[in-house]
């Protein structure tokens, strides 16, 4: 009982730690050095295109993204600016 225990405040903290890390969404890019630009396509709404530019930025090793363009009807694709 206390392995499981341990095991659900391990896996809890590393969610938390996971989320204080995430590839923020930012306009001001002022001081910040940019690292590439990224796409993503297949999203359904504007906010799960932000969520997944934000988890490929993260793959990229950026701490913030400017989302550049956005298009599509049912499945949207869009394409943003990373930063460091």
């Amino acid at each position: 009982m206390k392995l499981l225990k341990f095991a659900l405040a391990a896996m809890m903290s590393l969610t938390v730690i996971n989320a204080a890390v995430a590839a923020e969404h930012t306009e001001d890019t002022s001081g910040k050095q940019k690292i590439g630009v990224i796409s993503v396509d297949g999203a359904y709404s504007l906010d799960g295109l932000a969520d997944k530019l934000s988890d490929k930025a993260d793959e990229e090793g950026a701490s913030s993204f400017k989302i550049i363009s956005t298009t599509g009807n049912n499945k949207m694709h869009g394409v943003a600016e990373i930063y460091k």
